[in-house]
């Protein structure tokens, strides 16, 4: 038991692994929308939710003291050649005691115990995929062809069922939820637009989207239980990961989120995977947390993802195909940074570029801008459709 215990700890903090590379370490130039993820503002004691600067000039989120809890922190190399073993050697002028002669004891013959290789093996095996939802209302292109999709979803009767549904049982029209990892903390994603600077930030746009800016405010830059840097699909479902101070004893991230916060509509996006996994793996825990959501009667929109690290695409056509077999809306964010410049990616091919916060004109040149301003979008037009 013990070695099982030990086995299956090893394997959920594989599971649990950090976004792919660190956000260059740089300052924001002045006037630039966001500081460079990475760069150490000084960190305000402020309360969860509070308003957030309204100076169009700078435009900055600063990060919150709350958002750090639970992040393990990083040991450089040189911090690990000079940290002090917490078992040291015995010192050289301790005597050691004579090594004593045992008879050979009798090898016992042991089962083999599951290894993580199989534990996953097993658990690909038995994915429950689904006959694509009828009738079919969504999104008619087969999924194999999802580069074709839009960046807006087709919405769905059944994306309305199951959103009126939640709303009669009483989840709260005005809220929605984060479900994702570094590309959606709130310093970054969406949480300038619980600000009062968005006429500023979306120029002739914004009396198009300023219905759905009320109808969410709050949710906009508020903490998510089910967002942190690091966090995978695999992440959001165990209970290890919950923040105690808001969740209750055994409850997982999605628990947490969507007790404390009644929304009717989840965006999911998940860029980060472990290398070397395979995508039927993530498949699994993504089908996990689409039924969670739909057990709540809460309206998930999926997303796809700008990089391409797994090398085939086969992450983005994965998501697709789930969102196409379940009827509900994908936000195609793909389509929207494929022709941006570099696709709208750092050097790395993973993090997105940054810049002045202003989502018009040559500002929708940066991954970041275009990331906010379609994700804004996608709220809009399905809140209008299910609503």
């Amino acid at each position: 038991m013990k070695r099982i215990f030990l086995i299956m700890a090893l394997v959920l903090i594989v599971l649990t692994s950090a976004c792919a590379l660190p956000y260059p370490n740089q300052a924001p130039a002045l006037n630039q929308g966001l500081p460079a993820p990475g760069f150490s503002a000084p960190q305000p004691t402020q309360v969860n939710n509070a308003p957030v600067s309204t100076n169009p000039a700078a435009a900055i989120l600063t990060d919150q003291q709350s958002e750090k809890n639970f992040i393990p922190g990083v040991i450089s190399g040189e911090q690990l050649k000079t940290a002090s073993d917490p078992y040291p050697a015995p010192a050289a002028t301790e005597p050691l005691a004579p090594a004593a002669t045992l008879p050979p004891e009798p090898t016992a013959t042991l089962a083999p115990e599951a290894s993580p290789t199989s534990t996953l093996e097993a658990e690909i095996d038995t994915i429950t995929r689904i006959a694509p939802y009828e009738p079919h209302t969504g999104e008619k292109t087969a999924y194999k062809d999802w580069q074709k999709w839009p960046v807006l979803p087709a919405v769905s009767q059944r994306a309305r069922e199951i959103y009126q549904s939640g709303l009669a049982k009483g989840n709260d029209p005005s809220r929605f939820s984060k479900i994702g990892d570094c590309q959606v903390i709130r310093q970054y994603f969406l949480g300038y637009f619980d600000s009062d600077n968005n006429e500023w930030r979306l120029g002739d746009n914004f009396s198009k989207y300023k219905e759905t800016l009320s109808q969410f405010h709050g949710s906009y830059f508020r903490l998510s239980m089910s967002v942190r840097t690091g966090f995978n699909v695999a992440s959001v479902l165990s209970a290890i990961n919950s923040d105690p101070k808001v969740c209750k004893g055994g409850e997982t991230p999605l628990d947490c989120e969507f007790r404390d916060w009644n929304p009717s509509i989840a965006l999911i996006s998940m860029e980060t995977w472990t290398e070397n996994r395979p995508t039927a793996a993530y498949e699994g825990y993504l089908r996990k947390i689409v039924d969670f959501a739909l057990a709540h009667d809460v309206l998930p929109i999926l997303a796809t993802k700008a990089d391409n690290l797994e090398g085939d695409h086969s992450i983005n056509q994965m998501i697709a195909r789930v969102a196409y077999e379940y009827d509900i809306p994908l936000w195609n964010f793909w389509a929207a940074t494929n022709p941006l410049p570099s696709h709208g990616l750092e050097g790395d091919g993973f993090h997105l570029t940054n810049g002045t916060s202003q989502l018009t004109g040559d500002g929708l040149k940066i991954g970041w801008n275009v990331r906010n301003l379609t994700a804004l979008q996608v709220l809009d037009k399905v809140w209008r459709a299910v609503r």
